[in-house]
């Protein structure tokens, strides 16, 4: 099979298109686990970027086949999995999700509704699963509440402002450019405002004195209006630093509104427990059937052009998901 390698940390310079054996589904030794799907599309994240350069916390032994997340058809699965050959799926492979074929585990295998395509599919279980987890777990966001969303013209961004929308909150996007300004507005944005014309003030002014939950995916040097940007007993929900910088704030801050600085790690804290990763996706699929959830993916590139997707992320240009289409 196709597949990207990545042999030294470099950079997306370092990617090369290679042939490799198939994985098969016995690649998990505990029965009931794997699942071996025949990718047709695969999603490029910054974490692929820093994973390039050997920056992401999680770093394999070289050389390794990039890429977390899959959609496409099941053709090997476990005894005990739930899936079967011909299956539509979406899946989190952790690993190798970059190449014609990958294997996941059964318990980050998501059937794939028919309202979804592929490429939509590769956008679905890191963002979305992420998006629910800051909002409901971390943020403990209520019906009427508002939450701002940095980086919204994101992955993250998109999936966040639609699954806050499904919960019933009023969102407000926070983007840099006007072509981002379109894409969270596609998503479902009620109010969007620029980085570059005085954000913190505009965000007080449309959510009439400040929101309830702010999603942090990019840090940087926007977390104290972030923090300013709360209202009396609001949460700041750290997601990431896309912003290359990770902030420090003085705690005193917190006691002048009684506001909250709260972690939303996923990945890290999910992967053990497969029942909670069954009810994300079982809340994302009902999002998805209530016509609330649909992937907003941008730019798309064969596998050959893996480097070119991750030099997009890399440059801050993508918009939406970025899908390599297998």
């Amino acid at each position: 099979m196709r597949a990207i390698q990545i042999s030294e940390l470099s950079g997306p310079d370092a990617l090369t298109l290679v042939e490799l054996p198939e994985p098969e589904a016995s690649h998990f030794l505990t029965p009931g686990q794997g699942v071996a799907i025949d990718v047709r599309a695969a999603a490029v994240s910054f974490p692929d970027v820093l994973q390039s350069r050997g920056l992401y916390q999680f770093k394999p032994e070289l050389p390794f086949v990039p890429g977390a997340e899959v959609a496409g058809e099941v053709v090997e699965a476990s005894d005990g999995s739930g899936f079967r050959p011909g299956d539509r799926v979406a899946a989190l492979t952790m690993l190798g999700g970059m190449s014609e074929r990958a294997v996941a585990p059964a318990h980050l295998t998501y059937r794939l509704p028919d309202e979804l395509d592929f490429a939509q599919g590769a956008a679905l279980v890191l963002n979305y699963h992420t998006a629910y987890f800051a909002l409901r777990l971390r943020g403990r966001v209520k019906e009427g509440e508002q939450v701002l969303v940095h980086g919204a013209a994101g992955g993250v961004g998109t999936a966040t402002l639609q699954v806050a929308r499904a919960l019933g909150a009023r969102t407000v996007a926070v983007v840099s450019t006007e072509e981002k300004e379109r894409v969270a507005r596609e998503a479902g944005a009620d109010e969007v405002v620029r980085a570059d014309e005085g954000w913190k003030d505009r965000v007080l002014e449309v959510s009439g004195g400040g929101v309830d939950v702010v999603i942090d995916p990019v840090g940087g040097d926007r977390f104290i209006d972030s923090l300013r940007s709360l209202r009396e007993d609001g949460r700041l929900v750290v997601v990431g630093f896309t912003g290359g910088s990770i902030p420090e704030v003085k705690v005193n801050r917190l006691l002048l509104r009684n506001i909250e600085v709260v972690g939303a790690g996923w990945g890290a804290y999910a992967m053990s427990k497969p029942d909670l990763c069954r009810e994300l996706g079982a809340e994302i699929e009902r999002m998805i059937a209530a016509g609330h959830v649909r992937p907003i993916v941008g730019a798309r590139f064969p596998l050959e052009r893996a480097a070119d997707a991750m030099r997009l992320i890399d440059g801050r240009g993508a918009l939406g998901k970025v899908v390599l289409e297998v």
